[in-house]
């Protein structure tokens, strides 16, 4: 090979080991960009000095964005909902690979409805009953406590559709949320433990101004998602930097708390999944048994499909 070839060759080589060593990192949007910019930049600038890679932060406006990211490799890790989490596994090349968990040593969640403490509601029959003079607050379409989990527990199962239900319905994040009801541009709203734990420790001046109405079954904590095809090396050097993080380091565990009341990780799969698969598809059958405009045979068909596919992830 010939001296400036042979050193074309070597510069082209190095560069796809830098590349190689640059990552992506998605954060779903929860709240607005600049407050999850504040929460996550200290824990991405100590996973590149510990692990030596470059890593970029992507803060997108909504959940599809950062799927959607990743679905076109502009991402290639990322922290989803348990919701988002499988859309990405399912056409984004997603796999979990890490679960967080909770300052308490609990790895779930709870889902909620709440609304301003001068408003007369406090069950979800007052809300049912006063549907019409509500303007209601629900979250993007693809949060598992933001949408997934109330449409099936508050709304699926009580056979009320929240899109006719209410005077007004808005999708907004879990923050904007908190501020729509706090400032009484809505009545009631979704939210989720983890976003009304964080105003409880900064602002309990305002915590005090809300009532949780309704509380949901425990969901599984938030997992950290790569694409499949992600360089192995890089892998390793992510699953070893997370999975240790803050086991002992007492500045580590301050920036975790400060995201979301975080205390560390533990390892998953995507089995973590699972169990929003099975609320997702139980969500499907309720509307299918209660459409009375479907012909039988095809109601049965339906049904049918369903109940083979709870099979399968039941096995």
């Amino acid at each position: 090979m010939k001296p400036r070839h042979f050193f074309a060759a070597a510069l082209l080589s190095a560069a796809c080991v830098v590349q190689a060593q640059e990552i992506n990192f998605g954060i779903i949007a929860t709240d607005s960009a600049s407050a999850q910019r504040d929460r996550w930049e200290p824990f991405f600038r100590d996973m590149e000095k510990k692990t030596g890679l470059k890593v970029t932060s992507f803060y997108a406006p909504d959940y599809a964005g950062v799927i959607e990211a990743m679905r076109f490799n502009k991402i290639q890790v990322a922290w989803y909902g348990n919701k988002a989490a499988m859309e990405a596994v399912d056409r984004a090349n997603g796999e979990v690979f890490a679960q967080v968990m909770y300052a308490d040593g609990s790895f779930g969640y709870n889902g909620l409805l709440i609304t301003h403490k001068d408003t007369p509601y406090q069950t979800l029959d007052d809300i049912f009953k006063a549907g019409k003079n509500i303007n209601f607050g629900i979250g993007d379409p693809n949060s598992t406590s933001g949408f997934l989990v109330p449409t099936f527990y508050v709304f699926a199962q009580n056979k009320v559709d929240h899109r006719t239900a209410f005077k007004s319905v808005r999708n907004a994040s879990h923050g904007a949320n908190i501020q729509a009801v706090l400032a009484k541009q809505l009545d009631v709203a979704t939210n989720n433990t983890e976003d009304m734990g964080k105003l409880e420790a900064s602002r309990p001046d305002l915590f005090q101004q809300l009532r949780v109405i309704w509380r949901s079954p425990l969901i599984p904590s938030d997992p950290f998602v790569w694409r499949k095809d992600l360089d192995p090396a890089v892998k390793a050097k992510l699953k070893t930097f997370v999975l240790s993080y803050a086991k002992t380091d007492p500045a580590e565990k301050a920036i975790l708390k400060n995201i979301y009341n975080y205390g560390g990780f533990r390892e998953s799969n995507n089995d973590q999944l699972i169990p929003i698969r099975q609320l997702e598809l139980f969500r499907d059958r309720k509307k299918v048994e209660d459409d009375d405009k479907m012909a039988a045979a095809d109601k049965s068909k339906a049904l049918a499909e369903i109940d083979a596919r709870l099979a399968a992830l039941r096995k």
